[in-house]
């Protein structure tokens, strides 16, 4: 009996401990890579949530003007329902990668369900951009073991982020989106933005679109180039954080 409990703890621990990488803190030393940290004169502009048809091609219109590209961090289920916008992305220069097939928790271990998910949209991605995706950032940003090895077997890489905007909440506006931001940027960086409210308050994405002008000017005001991950030259992760 008291095996079996020790037995379920340590099972429970192995799943849960490489979620742990969701502190910025420990990311930061650990993984640099996973921080999104890349070329100190870049700093990479990333999405997440959508496809979302009623607010993604505002983010788009802007994107257009400012003269920068992103990357945006997918939902398959949602870009099945909306394949053109997702095409729409990819056609005006921007990247597609696999933010899951659902925006859930499922922070039990479920290696067969989170490996059929995660390859659902993954292929998904593959159809809509016509190429394999590279990167995978799981929803709230919670790796598990499972999910660290489910994106090892599709040969995707994870990537959380360096600076977010904490723009999925109600109260949040453009100031206080570039006030977060502040926080943690800096040449190199990745930011965390959202093109969607569809895991976050209704409204919320407008903060974010608010925003992105003054953060992409003075990005470039500090000398810093703005544009998606592929662009970014990621740093590498350590062997702790991958699934063996």
């Amino acid at each position: 009996m008291l095996w079996a409990g020790a037995t379920a703890l340590t099972a429970a621990a192995w799943h849960i401990v490489p979620a742990a990488s969701w502190l910025p803190g420990v990311r930061r030393v650990l993984s640099p890579g996973l921080d999104g940290r890349g070329d100190p004169g870049h700093v990479a502009l990333t999405f997440d949530d959508g496809p979302d048809p009623l607010s993604t091609p505002y983010f788009l219109e802007e994107l257009e003007r400012l003269e920068a590209r992103a990357t945006f961090f997918v939902l398959g289920n949602r870009l099945e329902r909306f394949p053109q916008l997702g095409r729409r992305i990819v056609d005006e220069g921007h990247e597609l990668a696999v933010h899951g097939w659902r925006h859930e928790r499922f922070w039990r271990p479920r290696p067969r369900g989170d490996l059929r998910d995660l390859a659902r949209a993954t292929d998904s991605v593959h159809r809509v951009a016509g190429t394999r995706p590279r990167w995978y950032r799981p929803p709230y940003g919670v790796l598990t073991a499972t999910r660290l090895e489910a994106a090892r077997r599709l040969g995707l890489r994870p990537v959380l982020w360096t600076a977010w905007g904490r723009d999925w909440t109600a109260k949040a506006d453009a100031d206080s989106v570039l006030a977060e931001l502040a926080k943690r940027m800096g040449g190199g960086a990745t930011v965390l933005l959202h093109d969607s409210d569809h895991a976050c308050a209704p409204g919320a994405w407008h903060s974010g679109l608010e925003a992105l002008p003054h953060l992409v000017m003075r990005c470039r005001a500090e000398g810093w180039t703005v544009g998606p991950l592929a662009e970014h030259g990621l740093l590498a992760g350590p062997a702790a954080l991958r699934p063996s």
